[in-house]
């Protein structure tokens, strides 16, 4: 009986992050390719957002999508090629989810760094080397991760090392202290780096939105309210972005300390750190949704677009 309202959990959880991510992060990569195609330049912060649609996408492809699975009874479902194929793409996605939200709360502090000569460097530079960075940032989570092509196998009857991560569909065995170790360090080091920097910039951004509010409350009465700049709203919904990751990252990290000071993890546990793990990739999509200008601009047209055409079509039936 537990373990069928556990498995009945884990699907409702891993079927509702699917249904919610997939359509939406596909969303936003239409809109933003459609911008792009047709007006051939997009806002740098456009730009870093389409990225974090196409990892998150590839993440739910990747974890959530087997996860569900897995959930309705359907066990085995990777040979040794796939699961060397989804580890990698889920490591790879998941670390870039890290690196490209750290990268747009560093832009988007720069966008509203004072107008000095070494930030307007910065706010010049950015832009023209931004494929660069993306590239760059790819480099890095590749570069961890070469243990899963070499290493990952399906689950079976062969013998494992000590070294070796039991996962739901595929064994990583390390074969060696020194590669778990090395590989750990490398993981460690990337994301306290990129949580680092992404929670530094979003610090400066409260105190630059803080700062900005009390020059408001300044101002005349009559200039009291003369509503809130772009900058403003797109600071606002970088800050709410980086504070649910840093959350679910917290609480992914917990979740793991906890498993390293238990002999036995309860398979629920493991269920709930991936689940955490995967579900900044079906909130953010959410979050740039409500609060990207131009999406909702679009969305509102075609929603409007539809409507026309429907009572055209309705009135053309009764004429």
């Amino acid at each position: 009986m537990e373990l069928e309202t556990r498995l009945i959990f884990k699907a409702v959880g891993f079927f509702s992050l699917i249904t919610i991510g997939v359509p939406s992060n596909v969303i936003i990569l239409t809109i933003f390719v459609h911008i792009r195609s047709t007006e051939k330049k997009l806002l740098p912060s456009n730009a870093i957002l389409s990225m974090l649609a196409l990892v998150n996408l590839l993440v739910i492809i990747s974890k959530g999508l087997p996860q569900a699975i897995h959930s309705i009874g359907i066990r085995n479902i990777f040979n040794d090629i796939e699961c060397k194929i989804f580890s990698f793409m889920y490591r790879i996605c998941r670390g870039m989810t890290i690196c490209v939200t750290s990268l747009l709360s560093c832009n988007q502090c720069i966008i509203l760094a004072p107008p000095s000569k070494t930030w307007l460097s910065f706010k010049q530079k950015i832009p023209r080397n931004l494929p660069w960075i993306m590239l760059f940032l790819w480099c890095i989570n590749i570069a961890i991760y070469p243990s899963c092509l070499l290493h990952v196998r399906a689950i079976g009857n062969y013998t494992t090392s000590k070294y070796t991560l039991h996962l739901e569909f595929c064994n990583h065995d390390f074969m060696t202290f020194e590669s778990y170790v090395a590989n750990g360090i490398a993981i460690a080091l990337r994301d306290f780096f990129f949580v680092g920097s992404m929670t530094l910039a979003s610090c400066y951004i409260v105190f630059t939105l803080h700062r900005h509010g009390k020059q408001v409350q300044g101002m005349r009465s009559s200039d009291k309210n003369p509503g809130k700049s772009v900058e403003y709203k797109a600071s606002q919904a970088v800050v709410l972005l980086v504070t649910i990751y840093v959350a679910l990252f917290g609480l992914d990290s917990c979740i793991w300390i906890y498993t390293l000071t238990v002999s036995r993890v309860s398979p629920a546990i493991s269920d709930a750190r991936v689940f955490f793990g995967t579900l900044y990739a079906a909130l953010s999509p959410i979050v740039i949704m409500k609060t990207n200008k131009r999406i909702k601009t679009v969305l509102v047209c075609g929603t409007t677009n539809r409507i026309q055409a429907t009572d055209s079509t309705m009135t053309d039936t009764t004429e």
